[in-house]
């Protein structure tokens, strides 16, 4: 049999050491309450959420790395006469709550798997990320980095949160006799609504779950359960429909927005009217915002995503906890590493990250098909193969929320939906494996 060294965000299969980057749930598909198999890595924020997704886990399983700090792991030998440390630094990914990504150093070599991050030009937490990533690289160079390649096509551009935060600010503080739902996801987000929260002075309403998440994240006055204190809920993305949003509107005044570097339905709303104001209407493909005004200066024309009124009652705002392929570009510059592999590989529409970023790694890769099927990887000299393994879809957004089985169908146009078909099917978690042993 495989003998496996280390897992990331893959829970089938033997390995001695399970690191897992985040608790969205497409990267925790395997994993439940009666895990046995080995401990399991992960942010000391992740270790502290843990049991409200996982309950009667055996928490004496979870291993807490603290970010930014090494930590040395003494494996069993896989072969005799060998020794198997692994060195892991964990990093901000800024992507949610408790997401990291891991730096692996080894007799296999030098690894580095993001798994969803954002790391945003003009964020601060990012420039931390980044010279603690380089501190920590030093002279070595990076044999394999696992990205995530979610928006590897050079179609999606879109501003910064902060910016994408300011336009949903705009449209509540423009309809000042309408309520308003907004789509999220159980972990998440978390930044925009206390950016809705603090520009408008305002409560945000959650359902009672999430208001134990955030009390768990140690915000205890900014939201509530209680509707009368507020016009702004935040609701399950998947309880967010046309439906919902037309049997609300009956008894008063609703829009909903729906925040994500995705779009949402087929087509926007086809009337030839504009939007309020010039920040709605704008296009940020190769565009110049401003984070602090909020303001958009179209340089160009064309592009995708920028906010659309795609229904009567719905706004799409490009809000994405997802690096954008520009971002992705500056990272696979900032690293140079050797070869890469994206994680999000199940996709029908899956992009090799080589095919646009091969040119940049250290071995000057060659451009790669830019879609091809799932098949074995090859061994590398002294990079371990990796296994992906098959994991949910993560629907409406490239976020997933914690608890699934549910498949939205959204109408538009006599266009049926569902979350799964609209998007992206996700595969991701990797299985590293030092060498190939008969059992």
């Amino acid at each position: 049999m495989d003998k496996g060294l280390i897992s990331v965000d893959r829970w089938t299969g033997y390995s001695q050491a399970y690191f897992l980057t985040h608790l969205h749930s497409d990267h925790t598909q395997g994993l439940s309450s009666t895990w046995s198999k080995g401990p399991i890595f992960c942010s000391r924020l992740t270790a502290k959420l843990f049991p409200f997704r996982f309950r009667d886990f055996n928490l004496s399983l979870l291993r807490v790395l603290d970010v930014g700090v090494w930590h040395s792991l003494s494996l069993v030998p896989t072969s005799p006469g060998t020794q198997s440390v692994v060195q892991v630094l964990a990093i901000d990914a800024h992507h949610c709550p408790g997401a990291v990504m891991f730096l692996f150093r080894g007799d296999f070599g030098c690894l580095l798997y993001t798994g969803d991050f954002r790391w945003e030009a003009t964020s601060k937490r990012a420039d931390i990320g980044r010279t603690m990533l380089l501190n920590a690289l030093k002279d070595d160079v990076v044999d394999i980095l696992y990205l995530d390649n979610t928006y590897c096509n050079p179609s999606y551009a879109f501003p910064s949160r902060e910016v994408a935060a300011q336009q949903v600010v705009s449209i509540i503080d423009s309809h000042p006799e309408h309520d308003f739902i907004i789509g999220i996801d159980s972990l998440g987000k978390e930044d925009l609504l206390l950016h809705i929260s603090r520009a408008l002075k305002i409560k945000i309403w959650v359902w009672p779950e999430r208001l134990q998440t955030m009390h768990l994240l140690g915000f205890h006055d900014i939201f509530t359960t209680n509707t009368s204190l507020t016009r702004v809920r935040a609701v399950p993305r998947y309880s967010f429909s046309i439906e919902t949003l037309e049997g609300l509107n009956a008894m008063r005044p609703t829009i909903g927005i729906m925040p994500s570097g995705l779009p949402w339905v087929v087509k926007p709303l086809d009337r030839g009217d504009k939007l309020f104001g010039s920040l709605l209407t704008s296009r940020y493909n190769k565009s110049e915002w401003s984070g602090n005004s909020g303001n958009c200066t179209d340089k160009q024309n064309g592009g995708l995503g920028y906010v659309e009124r795609f229904h009567e009652y719905i706004y799409s705002v490009p809000y994405s906890d997802h690096s954008c392929f520009a971002e992705l570009e500056d990272f696979v510059k900032l690293i140079q590493p050797t070869s890469m592999k994206g994680i999000v590989s199940s996709s029908t529409c899956y992009v090799d990250p080589l095919y646009y970023f091969g040119r940049l790694c250290g071995a000057n890769q060659p451009a790669q098909m830019l879609h091809h099927k799932h098949r074995r990887k090859v061994r590398v000299e002294k990079v371990p193969a990796v296994w992906t393994r098959t994991s949910f879809s993560k629907g409406v957004s490239a976020e997933s929320e914690w608890k699934r089985g549910r498949t939205v169908k959204v109408k538009y146009s006599g266009i049926h939906l569902s979350r799964m078909r609209a998007l992206r099917r996700r595969q991701c978690g990797a299985k590293l494996v030092e060498n190939d042993c008969p059992d």
